[in-house]
Formats: C-alpha cells, structure tokens, sequence
C-alpha cells in the first residue's frame, strides 16, 4: 500500500507539533537537574552499549579478521550518525543474508514483499540480531511507502528490544496511519512517554 510523500511529511511535521507542545508542558512539571533518558519500559541505548552490543556479536559470528576489524571501526567512527544506522550495517558486515535482505529492501527496483523474511523470525539466531535487522528492514520499507507488510515486520519484535525505540514507535505510528488502523496505534495512556523517543525519529525522517 502507497502512501504519498507529502501525507507522510505532513504526519512527521504534525508529530513535531505535538511534540514541541509536549516538550514544553514536562519541562515545566518536571525540573529535576538530572533527568533520565528513559520512557516506561523503554529506553534509547546509549552509544556505549549499542556499540559493545553489535562488536560483541560480530565477535560471535566470527568476523574477527583484519578486514572486518577495520570495516567495522569505520561504521561506528561517525558518532552523528543514526544508531540504527550503524547496527544496520554492522549486520550486513557481519551476514550475508542480512545484508542482501536490506539491499533488496532498500532498492526501489525490487518489489515489495509478501511475508515476513524467514530470517526475521529464526529463533536460532540471537535476539539482538533479529530485533535490530527487522526494525531496519521495516524502514527501509517504511521509506518506500510498502506499509503493509512494514507493519508486519515491526509486529514480530517489540520496541524493547531495539536500540532505536523512537525509530521503532515512528515507523510503526506512520504505517498504522496509513493503512487507518486507528485502533491499533499507539494507546493514549502511552502517548506521554513514548513521544519524546517518537520526536527524535520524526526529526530524523524530515532531514531524509
């Protein structure tokens, strides 16, 4: 399912909007001097721990040689750059297969797909990796407007499970809108915590 470029724009834009209000409301209710970046049940991983989360696996796949070494040094050298971004590529550096699965998601030429990928749900292969490569998968699909099946992707893995919550909760909330699943969006109880991590995918996604 299609979802025109300027609708998904005017969703992030309308996200930004509501999340200025809601940023000004808790900082004037909360005014604590050390303020935790944690939502809930849901917390952003820091650089730090996303970075000894995706060496600790490569290490576990076996890509411990000089090439892989130095490949993996230049991906996480950019500290600006996106988390998920780097844990992207660090999982095609170190799988074939979950490389080939974000190329083909990533290429425009390719059509959109039909199911869940086998891969995504091998519970052989650890948590971290089908978590992460799922949620990048999803929007890399999210980014071609195939909506449908990007929902299905983020409905196998909880956002906890990610390093990227805010890209985790962003995607999913710009896919249900699309497909006009309003029941299944986020609950509004939820709403106050989970947007602060919302706002900083729906930023990101404006700069694309």
């Amino acid at each position: 399912m299609m979802l025109s470029s300027r609708r998904g724009f005017t969703l992030a834009l309308g996200l930004l909007t509501v999340c200025g209000l809601g940023t000004a409301r808790a900082a004037g209710n909360d005014r604590s001097p050390d303020r935790s970046v944690s939502f809930g049940a849901l917390r952003a991983a820091s650089e730090e721990v996303a970075l000894k989360q995706a060496s600790d696996w490569l290490k576990q796949v076996g890509k411990t040689d000089g090439a892989s070494t130095k490949a993996f040094q230049s991906i996480w050298s950019n500290p600006d750059r996106p988390l998920l971004n780097r844990i992207a590529e660090t999982l095609s550096l170190g799988d074939a297969d979950a490389a080939k699965l974000l190329a083909d998601a990533n290429d425009p030429t390719k059509p959109a797909p039909q199911t869940v990928p086998a891969i995504l749900k091998d519970t052989k292969r650890p948590a971290f990796f089908r978590a992460n490569l799922a949620l990048a998968y999803a929007k890399a699909l999210s980014n071609r407007r195939i909506f449908e099946e990007s929902l299905d992707t983020l409905s196998s893995v909880k956002p906890e499970e990610v390093v990227d919550p805010g890209a985790y909760l962003f995607h999913r909330a710009v896919a249900e809108h699309a497909l006009l699943r309003k029941d299944e969006a986020t609950p509004r109880s939820s709403v106050s915590w989970t947007m602060p991590l919302m706002c900083r995918s729906a930023t990101r996604w404006l700069r694309c």
